[in-house]
């Protein structure tokens, strides 16, 4: 009895501790879209008139599950969901966390989300657009040479007022596979963001970093004084031409860089009276060739044969060398500037915009958008999440990603596996062919039958492709052995000069390779 109390109360603390950790999951959870349902009434698409690829609710190729797809190519998307409450960022940890699967790959375009900021800043749903106000901007972008996970923060200058757009540098670049990847950043109360790929940290910056964001968000104390100017005696010549220098006499710059070489002789063989070019003999005149319309039909040109067999044809010059006595213009040798005083740059004054910062001034995000332009078709969204804990995030990648991209990365190894199959069986399907071809050649008839078996034998077998190769080449090229006469006699330089008649007409002739 006091065993199955003791049981049954452990069962009612572990229910209970579930039951706590499901609801702080629950509370840590400030937004999820899985697109289960339809995108219908929840999202808004804009009205804008550039954006007019068509957003379609959409299955995950070879999955049950649901996303929103990017359903044209070379088209304009542009769709926006408004949160029930506005996101604080400066308060503990966000995350934030989506999907994408690049179908039908990603050549140019975008497939990243932007989490703006309240309507007050200046945008409506209905109107949103490349224009509308956001905090943060998150995901793929791919074209060219360019080919990162964008991670960009617009963040307010407090003594200027401006929004300043602040680029994470050397973001990572992004999965060039057609499998599902999710996308997460983690932004800390310590000022750090943390970049993941599928579950995996790529990146970690710190906001208050010079070296992590372009343009840094604290700005520099100094700069330089825009109404500094350069003086007019400022020599920034490091070097000048020798003022007392002298061209030398003899220098002659009208000399030629080249001159014929006078030691040159013709040679003795050269077609003087044979023309470069000849009438091509075997071109005839088109049967609807019209000399009134066409005008007079001349046969093409074609290289004179007999040059090729000469050392050269048609009149005969002497060839150029270079002029020992050329030295081109002369200049004078450049010497030390006694009046350098090195590059002028302005005088550096105090920022009048510079500021402190303990912490990033973030916006709050009232709402996620996706606003793209793309030429490819077949990206589809698909579990969109905003989160107070990175264990949350962790979680939902354990349970909504990760069993589908292990689907998908076995579907893609099996077809890969099956394309490499091919690609060798249509190889050995090649040499096979070539084989036989090689069996069939008149000097290689005593030994057919042999080079018959062994490719029927390699067919059966066709990883001994490369062996059979090996092998007919040494059955080949074996020396027969030398006949003996009818007696049993022969001299020896009978035998060896029959040998060598013998080896000549069986042995195949090694082709020689033209590099």
């Amino acid at each position: 009895m006091m065993i199955m109390t003791r049981y049954a109360l452990l069962l009612l603390l572990a229910f209970a501790s579930l039951q706590l950790l499901c609801f702080a999951a629950d509370d840590d959870v400030v937004f999820y879209d899985s697109f289960e349902e339809s995108f219908d009434g929840r999202w808004i698409v804009s009205d804008k008139d550039d954006y007019k690829g068509v957003w379609k609710h959409s299955k995950s190729e070879g999955h049950d599950d649901y996303g929103l797809l990017v359903s044209e190519m070379a088209k304009k998307y542009a769709i926006v969901k408004e949160l029930d409450e506005a996101v604080n960022l400066k308060d503990g940890t966000t995350v934030l966390q989506f999907e994408t699967r690049l179908q039908g790959g990603l050549e140019c375009g975008g497939a990243y989300l932007k989490y703006l900021r309240p309507q007050d800043a200046g945008w409506k749903p209905k109107e949103f657009d490349n224009e509308s106000p956001y905090s943060i901007m998150f995901g793929p972008d791919k074209c060219g040479a360019t080919n990162k996970l964008h991670f960009i923060l617009k963040h307010k200058n407090p003594k200027s007022g401006e929004y300043i757009e602040h680029h994470l540098k050397y973001p990572p670049s992004v999965p060039s596979d057609k499998l599902t990847h999710v996308y997460t950043a983690i932004l800390k109360p310590d000022n750090e963001v943390s970049i993941l790929i599928d579950g995996e940290e790529k990146k970690k910056a710190s906001f208050l970093s010079a070296e992590d964001f372009e343009p840094p968000l604290i700005p520099s104390k100094t700069i330089p004084d825009p109404d500094d100017k350069k003086p007019e005696d400022w020599d920034e010549r490091a070097k000048i031409p020798d003022p007392d220098a002298v061209k030398p006499e003899d220098w002659d710059e009208d000399a030629p860089m080249e001159i014929e070489d006078e030691e040159a002789v013709k040679p003795e063989s050269w077609l003087d009276d044979e023309p470069e070019e000849i009438d091509d003999p075997e071109a005839t005149k088109p049967e609807d060739w019209d000399d009134e319309e066409d005008g007079e039909w001349e046969a093409p040109k074609i290289e004179n044969p007999q040059c090729e067999i000469a050392p050269g044809c048609g009149e005969w010059k002497r060839p150029m060398k270079r002029n020992p006595a050329y030295k081109g213009k002369w200049s004078p040798p450049l010497i030390d500037n006694p009046s350098y005083k090195g590059i002028w740059k302005p005088q550096e004054i105090p920022n009048p915009n510079y500021f402190e910062l303990e912490k990033p001034d973030f916006d709050p995000i009232a709402a996620i958008g996706i606003e793209i332009w793309t030429m490819q078709d077949g990206i589809l969204f698909d579990n969109i999440l905003i989160a107070k804990n990175d264990k949350v995030a962790e979680s939902y990648r354990e349970t909504t990603w990760k069993p589908k991209f292990e689907v998908e990365k076995e579907k893609q190894k099996a077809e890969d596996e099956a394309a490499d199959s091919a690609r060798l069986a249509g190889f050995q399907r090649k040499v096979f062919d070539v084989l036989y071809k090689v069996a069939d050649i008149p000097f290689l008839s005593k030994y057919k039958h042999q080079i018959l078996d062994l490719i029927e034998h390699a067919e059966t077998q066709p990883n001994l492709t490369i062996g059979v190769l090996v092998s007919i080449v040494p059955r080949v090229e074996k020396k027969p052995e030398v006949a003996k006469t009818s007696n049993g006699e022969g001299s020896s330089g009978e035998k060896a000069e029959e040998a060598e008649k013998e080896e000549a007409a069986a042995a195949p002739r090694r082709r020689r390779r033209d590099n």
